[in-house]
């Protein structure tokens, strides 16, 4: 089980329906999870399950029918947003990792990673100076002024991942971080993540298909018809590089 040192994600009785009447699917029946601060979980499951939809949901994408979702200890929704400024809680409470970078052309990488704190009101030398703190963490401090062109795949996730960061989030969603890469900077992406979570007190759920990083997860949630069930994980070491 989770430990207690904190709610990070807490999910209870989620629903999703999607049309009405005759024509309704219920694309999530009552989901519950709960992923503790400094965690990483993964959440499995066949196409059509349910994945993306509960993603969605918690990134504040669209609108659950019913449920209740805990995220940094604050309830963000209770059978309706408690807030109503959904762009200010996706920047503030929730930090996304892509299958794709998704990094801006035309800034270089210390921005890239600083824009989220200045659209936040940070000042602009306080956000690259967070910024530069995520890149050496990361190890990549050396790209700080490069383009993303510039990048080869691996640095430009892990740039990608000090953005999802950048704002200190209680909750990082990964969808598919490492789908494009080899078995080799696969591992290297989930050894960051479960480094980072275990840094900054941050809760990951990882959505994924790849067998090679499935092993490392001490607690999986599979989804199945729109319902999870949790699983024990093998919690295989990863290697150091």
């Amino acid at each position: 089980m989770a430990d207690s040192r904190g709610l990070g994600i807490k999910i209870e009785g989620l629903r999703k329906r999607y049309g009405a009447g005759d024509s309704a699917v219920d694309a999530l029946k009552g989901v519950d999870m709960h992923v503790a601060p400094g965690e990483v979980v993964g959440l499995i499951g066949p196409s059509g399950s349910g994945k993306s939809t509960l993603l969605k949901c918690l990134g504040a994408v669209i609108d659950p029918t019913a449920g209740k979702m805990t995220l940094g200890g604050e309830v963000i929704y209770d059978n309706g947003w408690i807030t109503h400024d959904l762009r200010a809680l996706r920047r503030d409470k929730i930090g996304f990792v892509f299958q794709a970078p998704y990094l801006i052309p035309f800034l270089d990488v210390t921005d890239n990673v600083a824009l989220l704190p200045m659209l936040a009101g940070m000042a602009n030398g306080a956000a690259r100076e967070r910024a530069l703190e995520l890149l050496t963490a990361l190890d990549v401090q050396h790209r700080a002024m490069a383009m993303p062109s510039q990048l080869s795949g691996g640095e430009q996730q892990r740039v990608a991942i000090a953005r999802g960061l950048v704002n200190r989030p209680p909750v990082i969603l990964a969808d598919e971080p490492t789908a494009p890469l080899d078995s080799e900077r696969a591992m290297a992406v989930i050894r960051i993540l479960n480094t980072m979570a275990m840094k900054y007190e941050t809760a990951i759920i990882v959505v994924t298909h790849d067998e090679k990083i499935i092993p490392t997860f001490r607690r999986i949630y599979h989804i199945r018809d729109g319902v999870t069930h949790e699983e024990a994980g093998e919690g295989r070491p990863i290697d150091s590089p």
